[in-house]
């Protein structure tokens, strides 16, 4: 027990490697990825998200809409949506707003 506080207290501080440095490689792409988001949207590569929002929500009738994530090596956002307990994703240019993949039905 003591061993596995010290553990877990030595990772806290980034002297162990361990999830905490998986967490914080994660924290950092996210960051970056909003960056180049907001760095599209304001240079006019990119549409704004509520744009792309508008035109795919109200295309899936009958599922919630559960949030986003942006991938900014493809400038892909992949909008995420609960129906009947399965989650759907739908991939989709961030530059045309067009529709470029399906996934979860």
């Amino acid at each position: 027990m003591m061993f596995r506080r010290s553990l877990i207290a030595l990772s806290l501080l980034g002297l162990v490697p361990g999830a905490v440095g998986v967490a914080d490689a994660q924290a950092w792409r996210k960051r970056d990825d909003q960056q180049a988001a907001h760095e599209g949207r304001r240079s006019g590569n990119l549409l704004p998200l509520r744009e792309i929002e508008r035109r795919v929500v109200p295309t899936m009738r009958g599922a919630q809409y559960l949030g986003f994530d942006f991938d900014s090596a493809s400038a892909i956002y992949t909008l995420k949506f609960l129906r009947d307990g399965h989650v759907i994703w739908i991939d989709v240019d961030g530059r045309s707003g067009r529709i470029v993949g399906r996934s979860g039905e």
